[in-house]
């Protein structure tokens, strides 16, 4: 019998000795046994520990006790976790990734405290770049003393040559210089365009400040992106979210130059990290791109659109059914009227796509549900798993609405505690009670698939589980939370940033969960989320990051 083991031993050593020189990872090889874990994962919607997972070529085999997983394949590869905590994926159900890996390029004026020191931020990075056009984003009006819109003549004090294009946190609203207004043409005479707004002074003259559809009035002069420059900022993103422990992210909103990468990297395995990808319904060629059909790879699926019907709630934007408590005479901006919006949702549905629509007013959640409502059972939410992407500010009688369509919430916890500065003065008391309220619509049945909207907000993950379950800033502020009682607890959190947001891109029966049959993406990380103080899960750090059964972090 000693004999036999000798020998097997032996041709396992050489199996080993043989794929390397192949080239082969002996990982992929023979199954491995990761032990020694505090792992968490929700499985039919309740929170399940385990201490050991087996997986083989990607997949997993088993969860559960190291002495019945080690009994199941005693030639794995054994790796000791050393009691660190293990997680599923997570998974971002709304992020913008070539924006990421652009923000990450370009000057980022997130967290800066006035007008004058984001000018000079500004004016440094122009020393740096030799760039035709100086472009950054992040910059947040509400942060500063006055809280009031920048205007051109902050930008023209220290760069007057260049163009300066400088978009607001939200994407919603964009600072220029005098420069980049003149090489748009904007005069006193020029109108304001449909969905859009000029900001203007007493005199009528532009102040530097373009709201939502004006912003295309500067942003039609900006030189293209050539292939390189998106495929660079692609892959700046791709490598930054799986630092943060992100496997998985739904990119909302590309156009058809990213849309052709993204076909061209998934064909080269190039994409490291799961990629739930919706088309811009605002692209001229969204037909075209829908004629081509659904795709379901490994790491690229595309069978989604995202439309717009107003904009953010910190510019004025988002449309109100009645005017905003701090400019009586302002009901925000509706982007895509009613006739567009079913006309869109007519042509998307007819090629079985999903459709995801921004919507942050009450008004504008109001006039999705109305066109959700008017589906056919074909079309409809429960049978495409439609979404209203943010659905910050709805009529608290209409949140029900989304269960009974079958509509999923698709929202981003650190928007409240990003917002919760302005969004009293916006919306007065009243209109708050179904602004961003999570517990209300996890109580009403809603499924929440959570996410981050980076880079509108940072892309670290357990900035918003922190944010969903404190209701609280990253200091912790206020001490028991903004409006408290919409709090989720950490497994609801964990859970609308997994499974619930596999099931919102089509891929829960892969990812999502850590179970037999699914994906081996997870990640180890310093703590354990369910037992140290809620106020210290902002401050996670990933250890490790897995995607596919190897370890890419």
């Amino acid at each position: 019998m000693k004999k036999v083991i000798n020998t097997i031993l032996s041709f396992i050593a050489l199996s080993f000795i043989t794929l390397s020189m192949m080239g082969i990872s002996s990982a992929k090889a023979l199954p491995t046994l990761l032990h020694n874990i505090n792992g968490y994962t929700i499985k039919d919607g309740q929170l399940e520990q385990f201490d050991s997972i087996l997986f083989e070529d990607g997949e997993i085999l088993a969860v559960g006790a190291h002495a019945e997983l080690a009994e199941m394949n005693s030639f794995s590869i054994s790796l000791d976790g050393k009691g660190k905590t293990l997680l599923p994926g997570l998974i971002d159900a709304h992020g913008h990734i070539l924006g990421l890996g652009l923000n990450l390029m370009r000057v980022d004026l997130r967290g800066v405290d006035s007008e004058s020191d984001s000018a000079e931020k500004v004016a440094n990075y122009a020393l740096l770049s030799d760039s035709r056009w100086i472009l950054g984003r992040g910059w947040n009006q509400v942060l500063w003393l006055n809280k009031e819109f920048p205007t051109k003549s902050s930008l023209d004090k220290v760069i007057a040559d260049k163009p300066v294009w400088l978009r607001r946190i939200d994407g919603h609203a964009g600072w220029a210089n005098s420069k980049a207004l003149e090489l748009a043409g904007i005069s006193k005479d020029t109108p304001d365009p449909d969905g859009g707004k000029i900001i203007r002074d007493e005199e009528g003259n532009a102040t530097g400040v373009l709201i939502d559809a004006a912003m295309s009035l500067v942003e039609n002069k900006i030189p293209p992106l050539n292939r390189k420059e998106r495929k660079a900022a692609l892959n700046l993103a791709f490598d930054h979210l799986i630092e943060l422990g992100v496997t998985s992210v739904h990119d909302a909103g590309v156009d058809f130059e990213t849309y052709k990468l993204m076909l061209e990297l998934s064909g080269k395995d190039r994409i490291p990290l799961r990629v739930y990808t919706m088309l811009g319904g605002s692209d001229p060629r969204l037909e075209a791109m829908l004629k081509y059909g659904k795709v379901n790879q490994p790491f690229l699926k595309i069978r989604s659109v995202k439309l717009y019907t107003d904009g953010a709630l910190g510019s004025r934007g988002a449309a109100l059914l009645e005017p905003y408590s701090d400019e009586p005479d302002n009901k925000g901006l509706l982007l895509t009227d009613k006739k567009k919006l079913g006309q869109y949702f007519k042509l998307i549905t007819k090629y079985g796509f999903q459709v995801n629509t921004h919507a942050i007013g009450d008004a504008a959640n109001h006039l999705v549900l109305e066109q959700l409502a008017k589906l056919d059972k074909e079309a409809s939410a429960k049978t495409l798993r439609h979404r209203i992407e943010h659905a910050q500010v709805v009529v608290p009688e209409e949140i029900p609405m989304f269960a009974k369509l079958g509509v999923i919430a698709s929202m981003q916890p650190t928007h409240a505690t990003s917002d919760m500065n302005m969004a009293g003065d916006r919306l007065g008391e009243e209109r708050l009670e179904g602004a961003y309220a999570w517990r209300t619509f996890l109580d009403n049945g809603v499924i929440i698939a959570s996410g981050s909207d980076f880079p509108v907000e940072k892309a670290n993950p357990f900035l918003g589980l922190h944010a969903a379950v404190t209701r609280q800033d990253s200091d912790n502020q206020p001490k028991d939370g903004w409006l408290p009682s919409q709090k989720l607890t950490v497994a609801e959190a964990l859970k609308s940033f997994t499974i619930d947001a596999a099931y919102a891109g089509f891929w829960e029966n892969e990812i999502g969960s850590l179970e037999a049959g699914k994906k081996a993406d997870f990640i180890l990380i310093d703590r354990d989320i369910f037992t140290v103080p809620e106020e210290q899960i902002d401050d996670v750090q990933v250890l490790e990051t897995w995607i596919d059964g190897k370890r890419v972090h």
